[in-house]
């Protein structure tokens, strides 16, 4: 088993200075953490894997494609791969899980 503590992996993404802190890594799947701060813009481009996001803290809009909505704690959004996206209008700091299938990278 392998288990978290948001806190911890928040701290180690902080120490190491990077938007994205990877923390798991599988034959099928990766998991991160990607932290927006307010006000800044979202450099990604589109995946080659599919992707989840689970909203942990904060609130922005996030454009998928040709949609956009409105996500704050708790907002779980699916990302096909290849698909253009990012995060906008970031108004408190945001905090996201985000889980890759297959494994990013």
């Amino acid at each position: 088993m392998k288990a978290f503590r948001l806190e911890e992996l928040e701290a180690e993404r902080a120490a190491n200075d990077g938007a994205y802190l990877q923390f798991l890594r599988e034959r099928n799947m990766s998991a991160g953490l990607y932290a927006l701060d307010a006000g800044s813009s979202d450099p990604q481009a589109p995946h080659q894997q599919d992707e989840v996001y689970l909203v942990v803290s904060g609130r922005a809009s996030i454009t998928v494609g040709m949609e956009t909505t409105q996500v704050a704690r708790g907002s779980v959004v699916y990302v096909p791969a290849g698909v253009p996206h990012k995060f906008h209008h970031i108004t408190e700091d945001l905090r996201v899980m985000v889980i890759f299938s297959p494994p990013e990278g």
